[in-house]
């Protein structure tokens, strides 16, 4: 009888809650379905029902930061106020990246998304003018490589978006950098960074891309040849990798000789 009662306890109390993650994990399910199908917009939506539904969940609002900067990234240039607009979504985007590392500073994940709205906020201003914002980005990618966990997209990512700081802010000249206090940059890291995404998550036309452009700059050319034809080779994932491809082809044909 005993026996019975604390089942019956169990039951009363663990259903509710397995009922509740249940919708949350169809909401993102449901959520993450329009995010693969480009759809930035209806996916931000269904996340914002279960921000309000579930709230405070990490997951949920990683997820709206993510949402945030791709509809940023694709505004249309000749809106009125687009510059305006932009900057505001990649400033929500960090605030909700934010939250979702003070709810979960032992996830790779938020940390990432938060270097990737406040890179976006960085590139925005320019990346000279706001050397804090720089640390900070470099700071959590060095902080979610640390934690190591999330799986290889989220290491990947960790590990390009480091890769592709230091290659953006070692274009300036050296000393000028150290004197705003992003001396830390070097190309030979942003090479390294590069390699390492790939490894996690080969068959992305970005990591390719961008990978190859820091090998022109090196004066590695074969290297660079051989990450374009990689990157052609690869499938589609990103809404923009038709613009990425346009941009392989244009480089392959631009060092052919070299």
């Amino acid at each position: 009888m005993k026996k019975l009662f604390y089942v019956f306890i169990f039951i009363l109390f663990a259903l509710p809650a397995f009922a509740q993650q249940a919708g949350l994990d169809s909401l993102l399910a449901l959520g993450d379905k329009y995010y693969s199908q480009f759809d930035n917009k209806a996916a931000l939506e269904v996340y914002q029902k279960a921000d309000k539904l579930y709230p405070d969940n990490w997951k949920v609002l990683w997820r709206i930061s993510r949402a945030y900067v791709d509809i940023g990234e694709h505004f249309d240039e000749n809106m009125e106020n687009f510059e305006d607009e932009q900057l505001k979504m990649y400033k929500m985007a960090l605030d909700y990246a934010d939250r979702a590392v003070k709810l979960a500073p032992n996830e790779a994940m938020p940390y990432v998304r938060r270097a990737i709205a406040n890179g976006r906020i960085a590139l925005f201003k320019g990346v000279f003018s706001v050397a804090s914002i720089v640390d900070a980005v470099r700071d959590d990618c060095k902080k979610a490589i640390e934690l190591g966990n999330g799986g290889n997209i989220v290491q990947s990512l960790a590990h390009y978006i480091l890769a592709r700081t230091h290659a953006k802010v070692s274009q300036k000249w050296a000393p000028a950098r150290a004197v705003i206090g992003l001396g830390w940059a070097d190309l030979d890291s942003a090479l390294v960074e590069y390699q390492k995404a790939i490894e996690l998550r080969p068959g992305f036309i970005m990591y390719y891309l961008d990978y190859a452009k820091a090998l022109i700059r090196n004066d590695d050319y074969e290297k660079a040849r051989e990450m374009l034809n990689k990157a052609l080779a690869c499938k589609k994932q990103d809404e923009d990798d038709h613009i990425r491809l346009a941009e392989v082809k244009k480089l392959l044909d631009e060092i052919k000789d070299e």
